[in-house]
């Protein structure tokens, strides 16, 4: 194996460090995309390009807002425990 593989391969054993501040969320909007489209591409029994991206922005869509919501009810509950 060459060193370029070695060193492809050795950037899966350390994980790249993201914080938990509100900008760093921002890494979650590609991952729920890709999750949107992979899920979409498998549920739908005839792909044709104009439904598979309406269906995959209205499940991109539900994601965020879902996390969303958890994440004000995730604060609210930690502002409530910790007054």
């Amino acid at each position: 194996m060459s060193l370029t593989s070695f060193a492809i391969i050795a950037s899966f054993t350390a994980p790249i460090e993201i914080g938990t501040n509100p900008r760093s969320m921002i890494w979650l909007l590609p991952l729920a995309a890709a999750i949107a489209v992979a899920y979409k591409t498998m549920k739908l029994p005839e792909i044709n390009t104009s439904e598979l991206i309406k269906e995959t922005v209205l499940l991109f869509g539900s994601i965020i807002v879902f996390l969303a919501a958890t994440a004000l009810v995730l604060y609210g509950l930690a502002w409530l425990t910790t007054e």
